[in-house]
């Protein structure tokens, strides 16, 4: 999702450059005539490629960093248990000698 965010953010700002520098006289977008209102719907879109691009970055990192700690503690109580089975483990091969 942040890739696609990005992506979204990129071609947001490329509509933008490209509606700012290549319009002369006419309104020309990309070598393409276009009328005021299409070129007020081009930076419309632009302007929300861009927010959408924010969103779902926002929502990809959030999403990235919930898995990596929820990973995190997942490890750190793996590791927990391991240590208690060895604990029993070497408990009971204690009790097991004790008896014979």
């Amino acid at each position: 999702m942040v890739v696609l965010g990005l992506i979204l953010m990129a071609l947001g700002a490329i509509a933008i450059v490209a509606a700012l520098f290549t319009a002369h006289g006419t309104v020309e977008l990309l070598g393409t005539d276009i009328s005021a209102t299409a070129m007020f719907f081009v930076g419309l879109g632009a302007g929300l490629a861009i927010l959408w691009g924010f969103g779902f970055s926002k929502w990809g990192t959030k999403r990235t960093l919930r898995q990596r700690r929820e990973s995190k503690r997942l490890g750190e109580l793996s590791e927990k248990l391991e240590q208690r089975e060895a604990e029993q483990r070497d408990g009971d091969a204690d009790r097991d000698d004790r008896s014979v």
